[in-house]
């Protein structure tokens, strides 16, 4: 019997055109259709790969080699002695993995605390329905908020949201929550942030970046503007922010 054959129909799946992908390539896609369907959940460990090697008929060795790329992409986590787990935000190791700013002693030594500012509903100008690819006057939900850093402001964000993704998302809920956005995310509306893609530049503080960052106008500041995706490679969220950099450098490991 061909495997790849077997691989689709064994799951149940949707059907998948054949393709010249290694076979390693084809598991990890049959891997991240379960997490999508949410068959694991964030922070769930997930089948040994002994018997996820029965299930897709392959040899074990593909398994592992699926899960060791997955686990790189912090997709999956490896606990020794007790399996592989969904990765999850609201894991302390993973709650900030987005978050590249650190003080210039390179240890972040306190969590950053997130203010909300304001909170409201929109409709989807053109930019924001391009990068979130919904339509034109969609409903989205735009966040502002600041990150401190031992009470002082350091990030200001704006962030735009679908609002079909995030609905009852409002400013007491914000408010009320104690960790991560994207633990707040992952939660409460089942969203999980698999990668992000960031475009950086220097900008000059303009009035409101100075107020929220309590600097003066004019200061530069570091621009960056990320898109955030979910399973499937879907754009889930937007963000447009301002870092102050006196005592804070951004950091990107580069492999």
């Amino acid at each position: 019997m061909d495997v790849f054959y077997f691989l689709c129909s064994n799951t149940q799946m949707a059907q998948i055109s054949p393709t010249f992908s290694p076979l390693y390539q084809q598991i990890k896609g049959l891997i991240l259709q379960a997490l999508e369907s949410g068959e694991w959940r964030p922070g769930q460990v997930i089948p040994s790969e002994q018997e996820l090697a029965a299930r897709f008929n392959v040899s074990q060795g593909t398994v592992r080699k699926a899960i060791d790329e997955m686990a790189a992409e912090n997709i999956l986590v490896r606990r020794q002695g007790r399996g592989t787990y969904v990765a999850s935000h609201t894991d302390p190791r993973q709650m900030f993995r987005f978050l590249r700013l650190l003080p210039e002693s390179g240890e972040l030594l306190t969590h950053p605390k997130s203010i909300p500012v304001d909170c409201w509903r929109a409709k989807a100008g053109q930019e924001a329905a391009r990068i979130l690819s919904i339509e034109q006057g969609a409903p989205i939900i735009i966040v502002r908020r600041v990150l401190q850093f031992g009470h002082k402001p350091i990030v200001a964000d704006e962030i735009y949201l679908p609002e079909e993704l995030y609905q009852g998302l409002n400013m007491e809920m914000l408010q009320a929550w104690s960790s991560s956005l994207y633990s707040l995310f992952e939660t409460r509306f089942g969203l999980r942030m698999i990668r992000a893609q960031e475009r950086i530049r220097a900008v000059a503080a303009d009035r409101a970046a100075a107020e929220l960052l309590q600097v003066k106008e004019g200061m530069p500041l570091l621009s960056v503007e990320r898109v955030t995706y979910t399973y499937g490679d879907k754009p889930v969220e937007w963000r447009r922010g301002v870092y102050s950099t006196s005592e804070y450098y951004y950091l990107n490991d580069l492999a």
